[in-house]
């Protein structure tokens, strides 16, 4: 990267840390009490994905530790939004799915934060959003090394 780069690439990152730190607590007070984006993270891929996952997997997915996610499923599992059984093969591993409970409290948390990203998808109008993401997706393939 030459040195005329440099400031985009500082101001480009600063805005992104910038969005990531406001959208993280603008979510974290829309959603439902006691519920961490961790654990709407988890329980929304959970959704979606609709199998069984490691710990190990859900901690690569979300590039977080083992110990990290183990505490967030520990709580998912308190909270009755995960069932954590072990591997009938390996009695050393485990798989967790979502609960029903899980599905229905991910549910309340889509609706308790739809509003909130709709308002700002709608303040910046829906074409610069969509022109938006296929810089954002190229961003995290880049920065996860998936693209070369």
């Amino acid at each position: 990267m030459s040195d005329a780069n440099d400031p985009l690439a500082v101001t480009l990152f600063s805005e992104i840390f910038m969005v990531d730190q406001l959208a993280r607590a603008r979510l974290t007070k829309a959603l439902p009490k006691g519920m961490e984006i961790s654990h709407f993270s988890v329980l929304n891929h959970l959704a979606h994905v609709q199998e069984e996952r490691s710990p190990a997997q859900l901690a690569r997915t979300f590039n977080v530790t083992r110990g990290a996610m183990t505490n967030t499923l520990g709580k998912l599992e308190i909270a009755g939004h995960v069932h954590i059984r072990p591997d009938w093969d390996d009695a050393r591993r485990k798989f967790v799915a979502i609960s029903p409970a899980g599905l229905q409290a991910r549910d309340v948390a889509i609706a308790a934060i739809t509003p909130v990203i709709g308002e700002v998808v709608d303040a910046i109008g829906i074409e610069k959003a969509r022109a938006a993401l296929p810089v954002l997706r190229e961003l995290r393939l880049r920065m996860a090394g998936e693209k070369d």
